[in-house]
């Protein structure tokens, strides 16, 4: 599976980038994870994503767990546009349901 946060940044991009730096590097460091990037748009300068990359959704939370894991992505993640951000293959998708429809 793949999780992609996306970020409006307006002007000096410089403290979101170590920020996001930081984030890459716990997810990358984390069980499970097949990598991440730091991207930004080639026509927005000032819209960027970190993209990564999982064995699975349980290790994609699994790699919230923990107090340095919070310390360092809550505070960046929390600023995220707020948009659906996981994404897996449709043939292991199953149904999918709207977030709030579920219980």
């Amino acid at each position: 599976m793949i999780a992609i946060s996306r970020f409006r940044v307006p002007g000096d991009a410089s403290g979101f980038e170590a920020a996001a730096r930081a984030v890459v590097a716990q997810f990358a460091s984390s069980a499970g994870s097949l990598g991440a990037d730091l991207v930004q748009n080639l026509d927005d300068p000032g819209l960027w994503a970190i993209v990564s990359r999982w064995a699975d959704v349980g290790s994609y939370r699994r790699a919230f767990n923990g107090t340095d894991a919070k310390l360092v992505l809550v505070p960046l993640l929390s600023l995220a546009i707020d948009e659906p951000s996981a994404y897996a293959e449709p043939a292991s998708v199953g149904e999918n349901r709207p977030r709030g429809t579920v219980g």
